[in-house]
Formats: C-alpha cells, structure tokens, sequence
C-alpha cells in the first residue's frame, strides 16, 4: 500500500470527517439524557468532549432528530383529513349559507321623521320595533 493510498484511507479507518476531526453522528441534542449532570448543561456537553462539527445547527432550539411518536404517513394522513373535512366545511357553507335574522333597523327621534324630510306639522305615524 502506497503513502498516497494510506492517507486516503486514514479518514475512513478512524471514522474521521473534516480533517482529522471525528465525524459524529448526526444527532440534535434533544436526544441527549437531560437528567445527566452535564458540565455545560445548556448544550449538554462535557469538558473535553468532542462537538459535531455543525454544533450550531444541531442545538437544542434548532433541528431535532429524535424519533417522532406518530410516522410521517399517519401525520399527513391527519393534516389531508383535516384539510379535507375543512374544505367540505367550506363548501357546505356555501351552498347552504345561514344568516341571523334581522330586525329593521332603529333610529332615534320617530325614526328620523324630520331628517329625512318629513313635514314637521303633522305628527309622524308611530313605529314600533317590539311585540308583547
């Protein structure tokens, strides 16, 4: 085996990523014991331990690899479902609107009589907006 062969080997004999630092796995810190007593317990790292080389993209507030409790399909299936019902929703609404009942509309002072140009002589006819 060749120096040239040697050193292209190296990296994949132990396990390294850039350079000669250890290529981790990819994991987020979610993953990581929080009950441990951790030296640094916001990134839940200790003194002299290896950091993934793209710590900052794998902290606890960023990407989290851990195992979901539902699989993708049955999430999707959830979310189709939901925007399905919803849809149907919509659609029911649309073809069969329901609206409040109205009552006509009250103004004050004999309905406007003499702002809408009713002659003030004569007494406006009473309006009544209730029923006992």
């Amino acid at each position: 085996m060749t120096k040239e062969q040697r050193t292209a080997a190296a990296p994949r004999k132990y396990n390294m990523g850039c350079g000669d630092y250890p290529k981790l796995p990819d994991r987020s810190q979610h993953e990581r014991d929080p009950w441990y007593s951790w030296d640094q317990p916001d990134l839940r790292l200790n003194w002299g331990e290896p950091m993934h080389w793209h710590i900052d993209m794998y902290t606890r507030n960023r990407v989290d690899t851990s195992p979901t409790p539902v699989s993708w399909n049955v999430m999707c299936m959830h979310l189709f479902g939901f925007l399905a019902f919803m849809t149907f929703m919509f659609w029911v609404g649309d073809v069969y609107p329901s609206y409040q009942p109205v009552g006509p509309k009250q103004y004050p002072y004999n309905n406007l009589y003499l702002e809408r140009g009713g002659d003030p002589s004569k007494e406006p006819e009473p309006v009544v907006h209730y029923e006992i």
